[in-house]
């Protein structure tokens, strides 16, 4: 295992009728005038937005709107929530919504504070020292964002799709309600649980050795999320099976799993470049990259994935023959994923392999290579493209 610090330091409010004690948490980190930012009108006509906006008048604390975030958040809508912060003398946002929502959200808290372009943190041209505080109302478990100091938005000029990372970005305190995420479709359902998942194998496939309490955890998330999944989208009102869901979205990201070890995080960034081209879904573009980088990567270290396959998808290990067991724990992943749902290769994403070649200038590589668990080349990440473009079950 290696040294790490880990801090982690939101305060979760979770369980039935939670957002209705926003204004209280609101104060209590000092807000005193609000940005509500929310994504479609559902949080309106759901009367969500009503408890909300009634929970911080009971306070005595002032409010502005700004509605409409995408998925794939865009820096169009930042660039707007900037501009609204800074005329209206806002100290506080309080996302509701999901990770995207947040993300955007947090890109704001950024830019607010700034003198240049908020994408500059995203471009890796200026370091995060400040931001405005962030609460969250969280709507669906996917992204993690609630318990991350992470964002991811997009750049609509060349549909650029890019992240970072602070501290300073993690909310103040993230309310967790299941019951919100009742009205979620099959199809979004499955996209954050794939994104759940996602997460976990990000952390589970390292180089580091000794890591037994985190994979250990790691197995845990995804055996709930194996369990769990089909029970929602079974019965979408199945509170218990959502309150599972929604905290392992948050325990997947908040990095508690990934102490003390080497993380991936190629199959993100693969993806991205995907989503960003074509604007799908992230957990349905997660669910086709994925198991393809899984394929490509095995050889890496055979073991680990046979291990993946016998721990959590409950394969018998054939010792003779142990990368038998590794590809069937990776045709068992993508299995689950059909199931609940999920696009297996491009033409289920709606995407098109003679665009490999864009995305992978896109990715930006160059001559050079990544990091990670393996680490890759752009052959390598065209080759994964590749894998994920053709695959069948």
């Amino acid at each position: 295992m290696n040294n790490f610090q880990f801090y982690s330091p939101t305060e979760f409010l979770f369980g039935k009728d939670a957002e209705n004690s926003c204004g209280e948490y609101v104060k209590k980190y000092g807000g005193s005038k609000v940005l509500i930012h929310y994504g479609s009108a559902s949080a309106i006509r759901s009367g969500l937005i009503d408890r909300v906006k009634d929970s911080l008048t009971k306070e005595g604390i002032s409010y502005v709107l700004l509605g409409g975030v995408q998925p794939n958040p865009r820096d169009t809508k930042i660039y707007e929530g900037i501009e609204l912060c800074r005329k209206e003398n806002v100290d506080f946002i309080l996302s509701v919504g999901g990770g995207s929502c947040i993300d955007s959200s947090k890109g704001i808290a950024l830019g607010a504070l700034y003198d240049g372009d908020f994408w500059d943190f995203y471009s890796r041209k200026a370091s995060v020292t400040k931001a405005l505080p962030i609460g969250t109302i969280l709507t669906i478990a996917a992204a993690g964002s609630e318990g991350s100091g992470a964002s991811v938005v997009t750049k609509e000029e060349g549909m650029l799709k890019r992240d970072v990372g602070s501290d300073l970005l993690r909310p103040k305190f993230s309310i967790l309600n299941p019951a919100l995420t009742e009205t979620l479709p099959p199809y979004q359902t499955a996209c954050g649980a794939t994104d759940i998942m996602a997460h976990v194998f990000e952390r589970y496939f390292t180089n580091t050795t000794e890591v037994e309490v985190t994979d250990r955890l790691c197995e845990a998330i995804l055996l709930t999320m194996i369990k769990e999944t089909p029970r929602v989208i079974e019965d979408p009102h199945n509170y218990q099976a959502r309150a599972n869901i929604m905290w392992a979205g948050t325990v997947a990201h908040n990095d508690i799993i990934g102490v003390g070890r080497d993380q991936d995080w190629n199959s993100h960034g693969i993806e991205h470049e995907l989503s960003g081209l074509y604007d799908c879904a992230h957990g349905a573009g997660l669910a086709v990259i994925m198991p393809a980088w899984m394929e490509y990567v095995c050889d890496h270290n055979v073991m680990r994935f046979a291990q993946m396959a016998t721990r959590i998808w409950g394969l018998p290990m054939n010792f003779e023959n142990p990368k038998e067991t590794a590809l069937q724990g990776i045709t068992a992943f993508r299995k689950f994923l059909h199931e609940i749902g999920m696009p297996i290769n491009f033409e289920e994403l709606g995407a098109k392999e003679a665009d490999i070649p864009v995305l992978v200038e896109k990715f930006g590589l160059g001559d050079g290579k990544t990091g990670g668990f393996m680490p890759l080349s752009s052959e390598d990440v065209a080759n994964i493209y590749r894998i994920a473009a053709k695959t069948t079950l």
